[in-house]
């Protein structure tokens, strides 16, 4: 077979904050955006990576999710429990130092895991969990 990555989703519940968060902190290219008010697809991704993109979406727009489950998505939401993503990059220290500027809840500053990477941890505005390790 012959696979690769095309889109992951990760769930939002305000557009706007999501497109600023991985727009100009993470420096995603937004790709398409379509929907009205919260009720958008926002697609981004990495510059220079066409064929690989996340998509934001609002989180409980799937028809066949119940009024318990919706509740149940956005308490994970909240908590910060529901969606996360791990990144890459070869600069760990500059990547934290830029996305910290961003006024972003850090949760996690650099460190070495005993599991052999090294990585940092933030929340995006829908209190998704994204992870950044070091490429060595």
């Amino acid at each position: 077979m012959d696979l690769t990555i095309h889109t992951t989703t990760l769930p939002h519940d305000d557009p706007d904050a999501a497109i600023a968060f991985y727009r100009d902190v993470l420096g995603f290219e937004v790709r398409s955006d379509v929907g009205q008010g919260r009720m958008r697809w926002v697609t981004v991704g990495p510059a220079g990576q066409p064929d690989t993109s996340l998509l934001l979406a609002p989180p409980a727009a799937d028809p066949g999710i119940t009024e318990d489950e919706s509740r149940t998505i956005t308490e994970m939401m909240a908590k910060g429990t529901y969606g996360w993503i791990l990144l890459a990059t070869t600069d760990l220290d500059a990547t934290f130092e830029k996305v910290q500027a961003g006024d972003t809840e850090v949760v996690q500053e650099p460190t070495e895991q005993p599991y052999g990477v090294r990585d940092c941890a933030f929340r995006d505005p829908a209190g998704n969990l994204i992870r950044i390790q070091e490429v060595r």
